[in-house]
């Protein structure tokens, strides 16, 4: 099956097998990958309005990069700077802005910390969100272990292992898989906010 490097803007699959209903069924990869490339061949030299943006794709500007440009601003890959402007983050930028969860629901989790009930769930999300901004799992381990004791999670209690290195090390599983956080982090979060 075709691999590629871009998501579809609207299913997010990276292989020609679209979701169910999605938008983009039948477009051809090209003119998608094409769209992200039209995106980040402009940005990568300068931050520009949007409207400067679909001048500099050379009247070629369609409802493909519309949804491209959507896809990179939700995935915080391109962002207004402070006069407005799009700018297309470096992955260096990138990965020093999103390491902070700072979108729901893994921001509670973050901000927060975990109570009983939530902490497979919790710890979970954490370690996959690292794994997905790009943290090695040395830093990933690091963070989350840090994570554990100045949220007071660790203090909470709940725990069958000794340390929240041990805790952290059974985990490692969710870092080499490359699963996804959000799914954990919404079902911690729910437990949390009612605990806290």
């Amino acid at each position: 099956m075709p691999r590629f490097d871009y998501p579809c803007p609207d299913c997010r699959t990276t292989s020609n097998l679209h979701g169910p209903d999605c938008e983009y069924e039948g477009a051809s990869w090209s003119d998608i990958e094409k769209a992200y490339t039209d995106l980040v061949a402009v940005l990568s030299a300068n931050a520009l309005p949007e409207e400067a943006l679909r001048e500099a794709v050379h009247g070629r500007w369609s409802s493909l990069h519309k949804a491209a440009l959507d896809r990179l601003v939700h995935e915080q890959r391109v962002m207004e700077n402070e006069e407005g402007h799009l700018k297309l983050l470096t992955a260096e930028q990138y990965k020093e802005h999103v390491t902070d969860p700072n979108v729901e629901p893994i921001k509670t989790v973050a901000r927060k910390g975990s109570v009983p009930g939530a902490h497979d769930n919790a710890v979970f999300a954490m370690i996959a969100w690292y794994e997905m901004v790009g943290l090695s799992w040395n830093e990933t381990r690091e963070r989350v272990v840090d994570w554990l004791r100045d949220t007071g999670t660790w203090t909470r209690g709940g725990f069958e292992e000794a340390s929240p290195q041990e805790l952290v090390n059974k985990k490692r599983h969710v870092y080499e898989s490359g699963y996804g956080w959000k799914e954990k982090a919404e079902a911690a979060k729910a437990v949390i906010d009612r605990s806290l």
